[in-house]
């Protein structure tokens, strides 16, 4: 089996202070593993600049101008990490056998990549690297990260327990992936379902190298519910069965009270009557708000919107520059690149 054309895609945003080290990181495992013939000397690292406000292009740009190893894909807008991240791994497809996708900010073990592709030789489509433990999390984010999990799990959606987004996919999965169109988009949940021959590898995650993390609460809670609302309609049956179960007792208390008022044990207040309205009132409320959740998600799916423009792709420049030379002199002159 030759060596294969390895793409390692690195979204991006506001990474301008570790990007620089991330760069140099990614740059160095990939010339030790063209060294010992694991991967092609054509790999690539395609960095996605997710909308970056900062300088994190500029340093882009001008490391793929400096080093044939290095491409850039600009999207025109910030769409956040999972579209930009998706962007990044379709555009990579053309020109590698496997992709591998992993954050900018250097938490997860780049020595991991070597057992990635191993793993690729040995027939794996999907390699899945997960985190043996959560020892650099705090304890807040450590409770929740894992009961978002078992939430997920207990939903029925099929996770891969303590996988982020560091994988490695072969070119025919990342194919299958494309086919798959919803624009709210959720990677973990809808790459165990291309179903592909799959594999985990564990490794340690490190601390943030530099910068402020990308997910914050807010952004942590959106993406967790994000990620339910789009692999589960559990949410909206668990709604019914509470308002069932109202209903149900709202008739058996309603029996008590007519029997107390046959019986004249009844006594003036207002207490039971407006703990009541409120109750009623605050279940219909949530489940008018979940059932509008799901109905705003078939609200952007039916408009069929794109989920990411492209401003600038210095793989597909390149890519140009060649064909052009070989068009013109009748030969390939990569070596001009």
């Amino acid at each position: 089996m030759t060596e294969p054309k390895l793409t390692i895609v690195v979204p991006c945003y506001n990474e301008e202070e570790v990007l620089p080290e991330t760069l140099f990181v990614l740059i160095e495992e990939i010339k030790n593993l063209v060294e010992v013939k694991l991967i092609s000397a054509e790999s690539k690292i395609l960095l996605v600049d997710d909308g970056s406000k900062d300088h994190t292009w500029a340093i882009i740009y001008k490391e793929s101008l400096n080093n044939n190893m290095v491409h850039g894909l600009k999207l025109a807008r910030n769409v956040g990490h999972q579209n930009a991240l998706l962007a990044g791994l379709i555009a990579a497809k053309n020109t590698a056998d496997c992709v591998i996708s992993i954050d900018a900010d250097l938490q997860d073990d780049v020595n991991v990549i070597r057992d990635f592709v191993q793993k690729f030789k040995e027939g794996f489509d999907i390699i899945y690297g997960v985190r043996k433990k959560r020892d650099t999390d705090n304890l807040f984010k450590k409770v929740t990260a894992e009961a978002f999990y078992k939430i997920m799990q207990k939903l029925g959606v099929n996770l891969v327990y303590n996988h982020a987004d560091f994988r490695l996919l072969s070119k025919r999965a990342v194919e299958e992936l494309e086919r798959f169109e919803e624009v709210n988009l959720f990677l973990r949940g809808i790459v165990p379902l291309i179903g592909f021959p799959s594999t985990s590898v564990y490794y340690d995650r490190k601390e943030r190298f530099a910068g402020d993390t990308k997910y914050p609460l807010k952004r942590m809670l959106s993406f967790a519910f994000e990620g339910i609302t789009s692999f589960s309609v559990t949410p909206i049956r668990f709604v019914m069965l509470i308002g069932m179960l109202s209903f149900f007792t709202s008739l058996l208390f309603g029996t008590y009270f007519i029997t107390l008022k046959f019986i004249g044990e009844t006594q003036t207040g207002w207490t039971s009557l407006i703990t009541s309205i409120w109750l009623i009132g605050g279940l219909q409320l949530i489940a008018i708000g979940l059932i509008g959740e799901y109905i705003g998600k078939i609200y952007k799916e039916s408009k069929r919107r794109p989920r990411y423009s492209v401003d600038i792709n210095t793989l597909s420049l390149t890519q140009q520059f060649i064909e052009r030379n070989i068009d013109a002199n009748g030969g390939d002159h990569r070596e001009l690149l």
